[in-house]
């Protein structure tokens, strides 16, 4: 347990330790105040009224101990005495207000770490004031303070825990603007982990059968995805307010504020970002979606990371329900998914990094998502296809890593002018109707079942020899239409 000892207490001193006693580890109070160690004690904090440069007031023990008086020359002489007194504890000295140079280099000689509130003032203002992320989220808050009417905040269908997770955060600063906004997808939520996100931390979404009459919403928001009707189901003419995402886009996007920046693992990472620049701090519910949605898309910070990824983490871990995020990670798999992952693997079509299979009839399309996410897990494979059937229709779900092929427009090129497709780079689907072929007999399945491969596999197989590939974003794309002049 960490033992804080904090000698004097000036103007941020009464915050600094309350934020102190939220740690865990202990937190001791010497101040000179009676009245500030007064209401420390009635708030449960050990507080003592008395001289910060006396020793006798200090405890015995301390490992960190932190010295926070308004005055320069008062916190040089309690920083002296406690590093005489504390040889082996971590010393942290606030230099106080208006410091002379003796002051600061005798403070600098005993202090392990010097804090310069003035500077660190600076700092922010700077940072909130002067720099490419404070206009980022300047042009942002405009565009939604410009809506007269709710926001629709439409993930890509079938969405995934990076694109739920975005969604909720840009709901929170939607609140921050006094504006409304559902959180909307087509499609279904079907892996097992979606689903235990969105139920055991009761999140609120809107499905989509069809897009919404005029007028409904008074703008759209796009997250994880840049391109209305490639991806979901508005239509392609739909005017798109927000668009936030880290994949580079295969085509120009057109919105109103855009945010573009594949160096990110996570589109999580980028609302992250914005919340914390905002000074809102995410409840237990969108802290921890956003942690899981950064986990999933970076393969555990394993894929495509970046240091933000990282520093997001880091921000929402202390709201993280933490047992609740094992939960969400481990859901039970049910005998119909794990008989769906065996056949995967037994009919699996192996040549070279790619990797295909034909499960046959599936009672769970949520199945063939995780049959594709294990089998690509095995070595030298870098792109996986697993399909089956189920009433009448062939779905098909892929997973790629390596950048070497843009699945998402592989799965159109193939498979779209036989059915629907899309996706992502590294993850796709796709549906074929069977038509006539779906009524054929138990005595004939097996020859569905070759008919089925020759057509997904063949045509698959087929664009691969020319694949198209990701698109790469060299540079970030931020920017708000009518551009400043």
């Amino acid at each position: 347990m960490v033992r804080r000892l904090v000698l004097g207490c000036g103007s941020v001193g009464g915050t600094l330790v309350e934020k102190l006693a939220d740690k865990s580890g202990s937190v001791i109070v010497v101040t000179d105040r009676k009245g500030l160690a007064d209401d420390f004690r009635a708030d449960g904090i050990a507080a003592t009224a008395g001289d910060p440069k006396d020793p006798t007031n200090y405890p015995e023990y301390a490992d960190v101990v932190v010295v926070a008086a308004d005055s320069a020359d008062e916190n040089r002489e309690i920083a002296t005495v406690a590093r005489e007194h504390f040889p082996d504890a971590s010393l942290v000295v606030s230099l106080g207000n208006d410091p002379s140079e003796a002051a600061r280099a005798a403070i600098e000689r005993v202090a392990d770490e010097l804090i310069d509130p003035t500077r660190t003032v600076a700092d922010r203002i700077y940072d909130a004031a002067g720099t490419a992320h404070s206009e980022r989220l300047a042009r942002l808050m405009r565009v939604l303070r410009g809506l007269d009417g709710p926001l629709a905040i439409v993930m890509h269908d079938n969405p995934d825990p990076d694109a739920i997770a975005s969604g909720l955060a840009l709901q929170s600063i939607a609140e921050r603007a006094n504006v409304e906004a559902d959180i909307c997808y087509f499609g279904d939520i079907s892996h097992q982990e979606n689903r235990a996100l969105v139920n055991l931390l009761d999140i609120n979404l809107r499905v989509l059968d069809e897009a919404p009459p005029p007028g409904r919403y008074a703008g759209y928001a796009l997250v994880d995805h840049s391109r209305p009707g490639v991806n979901d189901r508005l239509p392609t003419e739909t005017t798109i307010d927000i668009v936030v995402d880290h994949h580079p886009p295969r085509a120009p996007v057109e919105a109103t504020y855009v945010d573009l920046r594949s160096g990110a693992g996570a589109t999580s990472t980028l609302l992250t970002e914005y919340l914390e620049r905002l000074g809102i701090v995410p409840d237990r519910q969108v802290a921890t979606a956003l942690l899981f949605g950064i986990r999933v898309d970076t393969d555990d910070f394993t894929r495509e990371v970046s240091t933000a990824d990282f520093e997001a983490a880091a921000y929402l871990f202390p709201q993280v329900d933490t047992d609740l995020l094992e939960r969400v990670e481990t859901p039970s798999m049910t005998s119909d998914t794990m008989m769906t992952l065996a056949r995967s693997i037994s009919n699996r079509d192996v040549r070279g990094e790619i990797l295909t299979s034909n499960v046959g009839d599936i009672r769970e399309r949520d199945a063939l998502a995780q049959a594709a996410d294990h089998l690509l897990g095995m070595d030298g494979i870098d792109v996986t296809i697993v399909y089956g059937v189920m009433d009448g229709t062939v779905y098909v779900s892929g997973r790629a890593q390596g950048g070497r092929v843009d699945l998402g427009e592989m799965f159109r090129d193939a498979l779209g002018p036989i059915g629907s497709a899309g996706g992502h780079a590294d993850m796709a689907g796709a549906q074929i109707p069977l038509g006539i072929l779906a009524d054929v007999g138990d005595d004939s399945r097996e020859s569905l079942a070759t008919i089925v491969t020759e057509i997904v596999a063949g045509r698959i197989y087929e664009t691969l020899e020319h694949p198209p590939s990701t698109p790469r974003l060299d540079v970030d794309v931020t920017f708000e239409y009518p551009l400043d002049e």
